[in-house]
């Protein structure tokens, strides 16, 4: 039993450090391409884009569910063609990700004005028949979409959004220019370097607080969520079953955890 008991800690061992070395060397590499705009430019030649029309994903239907394709720089360069874009149109796009093996995943949003180029945007319905896909509200497809893609899509979905109201310098009224993975924004003429909002926006949330583990998954278990204890607070609730918020923080929950690693 006990000889049992040690390999199938050690087995545990070896996952949980596997895990953490491959979440560390994605960290590191997106970390790269997000001060490096060369390495990021290299990426995209190798890269996966996913397509948005006014924050809205380019999605396809596939049984019961939607999933988001994938499209490749030349094929994003030739799509571009086809519709009279050139192809620094791709500029706008923005670092969402990567896979285990490196391939960096990028959004591009072809509905909204393009900071880049001086063309108009694109129309969606001869895009989406080039496509062979629909441009669907993220709202209304997300109890369609596996919880990765949801997770991808809302993150892309953010940041397009915040670099599209991030285009003018608050101080000089000046016109921001993005680095190429879009982690960032510039003011040329106030020197200004604007980032994504990491702190709290009081005149979107009333408040914000960080949670252990352990409280998030009594949380979970909580039947009654609104239920005052016997201190006369009341914890803290989560979004209901049917919100993807939910569904992320029970995916975060019943990842495997890696209390230790081998020496």
């Amino acid at each position: 039993m006990s000889l049992y008991c040690g390999i199938a800690c050690r087995r545990k061992s070896f996952w949980c450090y596997r895990l953490l070395s491959t979440y560390v060397a994605k960290t590191r590499y997106l970390f790269e391409l997000k001060e490096d705009d060369d390495a990021c430019r290299k990426a995209q030649q190798t890269g996966a884009f996913y397509l948005f029309h006014n924050l809205a994903p380019l999605l396809q239907q596939s049984e019961h569910q939607y999933l988001p394709p994938q499209h490749s720089l030349l094929e994003l360069e030739k799509f571009l063609a086809k519709f009279g874009q050139d192809a620094q149109r791709i500029e706008d796009s923005v670092l969402i990700g990567c896979s285990e093996q490196h391939e960096a995943w990028f959004a591009l949003d072809l509905g909204l004005n393009s900071s880049s180029s001086v063309n108009a945007s694109l129309q969606k319905p001869e895009m989406e028949t080039e496509l062979q896909g629909s441009f669907i509200e993220l709202r209304k497809a997300l109890f369609r979409l596996n919880v990765k893609d949801a997770s991808l899509l809302s993150t892309a979905q953010a940041l397009l959004r915040w670099h599209d109201a991030h285009q003018f310098c608050s101080r000089s009224g000046q016109p921001t220019k993005k680095n190429v993975a879009g982690s960032k924004r510039v003011c040329p003429s106030s020197k200004i370097i604007y980032y994504p909002q990491i702190q709290v926006n009081l005149r979107e949330l009333e408040a914000a607080a960080w949670f252990s583990h352990d409280e998030v998954v009594a949380a979970l278990k909580r039947d009654r969520p609104y239920a005052q204890q016997q201190d006369g607070t009341f914890p803290f609730w989560l979004p209901p079953k049917l919100a993807i918020a939910h569904q992320l923080i029970k995916e975060w929950v019943e990842k495997p955890t890696c209390p230790s690693l081998p020496a």
